[in-house]
């Protein structure tokens, strides 16, 4: 098991690798250097008496309160105790460790000005696989997200709740057995552990994992469904690219002219009357490419986020400087835009799991994938099931970030909503992996009914991972339990570490 480092450069593939793989994190020397040289500017405001907020005064609307020098390590706790209000379900147990690493990561670059064992503790937790109990509602995206990191900072001092097989148990009762010490909490570590956007971004950074993961998956369910559904990769050739050169658009055209090498279902329709296909086959690559030119875009703005500094105030050489950059704009934005990539993604899936049922499209299938129609419904139904998922992303899609409510007595009269932005993101992507599914059940099934002729190897290979999923019969029969499982074999996939694939689909001279 290799080791992730906090206070150098983070990408988001070792994100995923402590979060879900459970790998240890280490502190590098020359970060431990770095923090205390940081802590030593505060503790020279504080030797000094100078007033200094985040420092020694009250917090948001609290500002312009003098705290004596006898109260300051006092109110260190009780930000943390009165900040914790989240409510709801809680966040994941993958997410909650992202955020615990994004917030270490971020502590450890050396502008917050807190003492090195604070992040020593943090990444204690994370080795030794404590992971706060944490409420997903409750954080408007500035200051951070303070409700969700308030939770984790309690865990730090031997309060709240921590996960044990998905459960809530009182942390005492939890970190005694495994030799975990509370934090004493010194001058401004309290605010510094509460005021960011750690939480909002680990679940934007898992969020984009499982997304590049997805579209991969999810060109080889369109080439399947495509195949079968008699498409021409005509539509997939490199001029097109050359006459349109987005980059998602040329990957994905690329990939599925690959993925039709070599199909007898492609021979034996080639000399056919019909000229073009529909949209959801022909334009495949100008909608998925866009959508993943959307997520490289959410890449790059993720990782920048991941690996800065969003407390306040920051410690800077011989300043400490009140300022923004706990303001979650450039999340919420970014979530948003993601959700509607996404949802319009999802549509095009619904489209060609409707052509494989509907005997008006299907290109002489069995109407609704059944030979008994009539006797039996077949796969009719799991088109609604569809139809009711694009319209609930829908709903979804209607952009957090567009909304503000003010805070703390307008002292924060300017709100992101990025953390509403990221749980409707993940609904979308929950939603999307179970359209994935819907469309593999359905091409399977629609291929038994297309042989002898098979696909193109590619396309073979991943139907006989799925095919085994399925029952054999082909009369009606209850199918949730099968809809389940192809949804986590797609799932498991899709929560890999992703691997750049896309660099197989680059390269050529007109790429």
């Amino acid at each position: 098991m290799s080791l992730v480092y906090v206070g150098h450069r983070l990408k988001i593939q070792e994100v995923i690798k402590v979060a879900r793989n459970f790998e240890k994190v280490e502190i590098p020397e020359d970060v431990l250097k770095r923090m205390e040289k940081s802590r030593k500017k505060v503790e020279s405001v504080l030797s000094q008496e100078k007033v200094v907020y985040g420092v020694n005064t009250g917090f948001g609307a609290l500002a312009t309160v003098k705290i004596s020098k006898e109260e300051l390590l006092k109110l260190q706790e009780n930000i943390i105790l009165s900040h914790a209000c989240g409510i709801g379900d809680p966040l994941s147990e993958d997410i909650v460790r992202a955020a615990m690493l994004l917030r270490a990561h971020s502590l450890a670059l050396g502008f917050s000005g807190v003492r090195p064992i604070v992040v020593e503790k943090l990444c204690e937790l994370l080795n030794k696989r404590i992971t706060p109990f944490v409420p997903s509602k409750g954080s408007v995206g500035a200051s951070g997200d303070l409700a969700p990191l308030s939770h984790i900072a309690l865990v730090l001092l031997n309060k709240g709740y921590v996960y044990v097989d998905g459960k809530a148990i009182p942390t005492q009762e939890v970190t005694a057995k495994l030799g975990f010490e509370p934090l004493q909490l010194a001058e401004k570590e309290g605010l510094s552990l509460v005021n960011g956007t750690q939480a909002m971004t680990a679940i934007l950074a898992l969020c984009i994992n499982d997304c590049l993961n997805m579209v991969e998956l999810a060109t080889r369910i369109a080439a399947l469904s495509s195949d079968i559904l008699f498409a021409s990769p005509d539509a997939y050739s490199k001029v097109v690219g050359i006459a349109r050169p987005h980059r998602g658009q040329k990957i994905v055209a690329k990939m599925l002219e690959k993925l039709f090498q070599g199909s007898k279902i492609r021979e034996s329709h080639k000399n056919c009357l019909r000229v073009q296909d529909a949209y959801s086959l022909r334009c495949i690559p100008q909608v998925y490419g866009v959508v993943l030119d959307t997520i490289f875009y959410a890449l790059n703005i993720a990782e920048i986020e991941m690996n800065s500094a969003t407390d306040n105030p920051l410690v800077y050489e011989d300043e400490i400087i009140s300022q923004g950059n706990f303001h979650g704009e450039p999340i919420a934005l970014v979530a948003d835009f993601l959700t509607i990539a996404l949802t319009s993604f999802g549509n095009m899936i619904e489209r060609r799991i409707d052509r494989l049922v509907n005997p008006k499209t299907n290109e002489g299938l069995p109407a609704f994938l059944t030979p008994h129609s009539g006797t039996n419904s077949g796969y009719m139904i799991w088109q609604y099931t569809a139809a009711a998922l694009c319209n609930e992303n829908k709903i979804l899609s209607h952009p957090a970030s567009c909304d503000t409510i003010p805070t703390s007595a307008y002292q924060e009269d300017h709100v992101s909503m990025g953390m509403n932005a990221c749980l409707k993101l993940l609904k979308v992507i929950d939603n999307v992996t179970s359209l994935l599914a819907i469309e593999a059940m359905c091409a399977i099934r629609a291929l038994r009914f297309r042989r002898p002729l098979t696909t193109s190897p590619e396309n073979e290979k991943l139907v006989s991972q799925i095919e085994p999923l399925l029952i054999d019969k082909l009369e009606d029969e209850f199918m949730y339990d099968q809809f389940v499982s192809v949804k986590d074999f797609l799932q498991k996939k899709i929560k890999n570490v992703y691997n750049e694939w896309w660099l197989d689909y680059e390269g050529d001279d007109n790429l």
